[in-house]
């Protein structure tokens, strides 16, 4: 009755595979088995990380904002090692905009990275997906999914709608054996985050308002993970899993 956490033979995308979560995530699949694929726009980062992880990693170096640029980029994800079986949508835009100051553009760009993309990524890919009956995909939500933060309008609005499109993935596909699910992180050091690490004091109130009474380390997001990208999660989908340390329990 052992539980199967073996990503060995799967092939994974993890966009945002450059830095923070995405990074960590991409990294720790493609050193427990799989063959990962990392997406992002910055090239040097992204031959940084694959040069530095170990196991089989393959560079994708592109624009994935908005439908447009996912649709397009679809064929390339299975040219290293064939059709995925593992979508990972961790890249992610926050213009910390207050209410009074948001732009258009500033909206639209936010709506593109965090919301369209993951779909139209996840549209692109499930059709190899359902030919196997098997898929597993990954979003990544917030606490913003739950909670509202000063400056956090458009980013807010977008990780909410991350939790619907997640049960909307699942409801559509999991039938077909492709699991839709969504982690929502607490406070981590990522660069999205630098402002927040940044300030000692801020820092520490959101550590206290966790029930563990610490920030997040990116480590605590790789079981998590591993799980819902795993045969372990095999009757789990459309959920959001929070791993937030109980900041959303408090």
């Amino acid at each position: 009755m052992t539980p199967d956490f073996d990503l060995s033979g799967r092939v994974a995308v993890v966009t945002g595979a450059s830095s923070g979560i995405g990074r960590a995530i991409a990294s720790a699949f493609a050193e427990l088995g799989a063959r990962v694929v990392g997406v992002a726009r910055r090239s040097e980062a992204l031959e940084a990380w694959s040069a530095e992880t170990e196991g089989e990693t393959a560079s994708i170096a592109g624009d994935v904002s908005g439908a447009v640029a996912a649709q397009a980029i679809c064929s390339r994800l299975s040219e290293p090692f064939g059709a995925p079986d593992i979508l990972v949508n961790a890249a992610g835009l926050n213009t910390r905009q207050v209410a009074d100051d948001v732009t258009t553009e500033g909206w639209n760009a936010t709506m593109d990275v965090n919301l369209a993309t993951p779909f139209f990524l996840a549209q692109g890919l499930v059709g190899a997906m359902k030919e196997r009956g098997w898929g597993r995909i990954i979003n990544i939500a917030s606490l913003q999914s739950e909670r509202a933060f000063p400056g956090g309008v458009a980013y807010g609005a977008s990780k909410g709608g991350i939790v619907q499109l997640t049960r909307a993935m699942a409801e559509a596909w999991s039938s077909h054996g492709i699991n839709a699910n969504a982690l929502a992180p607490g406070f981590f050091p990522t660069e999205l985050t630098a402002a927040v690490f940044g300030d000692a004091d801020r820092a520490a109130r959101n550590a206290a308002q966790t029930c563990i009474g610490r920030n997040g380390e990116l480590q605590d997001l790789i079981g998590p993970a591993v799980f819902l990208a795993s045969p372990a999660s095999n009757y789990v989908t459309g959920q959001v899993l929070f791993v937030d340390g109980g900041f959303t329990a408090k």
